[in-house]
């Protein structure tokens, strides 16, 4: 299998154009890499598509975290998407998804899969879990912890005693 350097080189220069305009929020030129713009954000179930949604999802960032920036680790091609391993930080500073600011820094790790068409970038799928930085922004708790079994045993009952049934049951 013969590897066409120049087209990796090509989408990968792509990819590192569209994360620089994001990283200094300047959106449009962001927004302009894409052959056509489409954010499938993969823990939200979320999907933004065209300029104009695509747009809402970076401004609604950038309300709520002025300063945010994506940091990109390492780089990874496959036949039809260019793969991004980093970390999105910010500081909550405004109003993001209902949440009022609470001032607190997020850090957490991502994966972003660029999809290509040939060498048009088509969509942005970005994979992270959820939970980091809603507890980072202290309105979820880590399950594992102690304040975090208390508030799913108060918030699940049912659930909680069916499972401590079923322990029970298993002895």
């Amino acid at each position: 299998m013969s590897v066409d350097l120049t087209a990796l080189e090509q989408r990968e220069a792509k990819v590192q154009e569209h994360m620089a305009a994001e990283n200094a929020h300047e959106f449009d030129r962001c927004i302009a890499v894409f052959a056509h713009p489409r954010y499938e954000i993969i823990a939200t179930g979320e999907v933004w598509d065209g300029h104009d949604g695509v747009n809402a999802l970076l401004q609604e960032n950038k309300r709520g975290f002025p300063d945010f920036r994506f940091h990109p680790e390492s780089f990874h091609h496959a036949p039809e998407a260019v793969i991004v391993e980093g970390r999105f930080t910010g500081t909550h500073l405004g109003n993001w998804r209902g949440l009022p600011p609470t001032t607190r820094k997020v850090d957490f790790p991502l994966i972003i899969v660029f999809q290509f068409e040939g060498d048009r970038m088509i969509c942005e799928r970005t994979y992270f879990d959820i939970g980091t930085p809603l507890r980072q922004l202290g309105v979820a708790r880590d399950p594992n912890s102690r304040s975090g079994k208390v508030a799913t045993a108060l918030n699940h009952p049912v659930v909680v005693g069916r499972a401590m049934l079923r322990s029970v049951l298993r002895r």
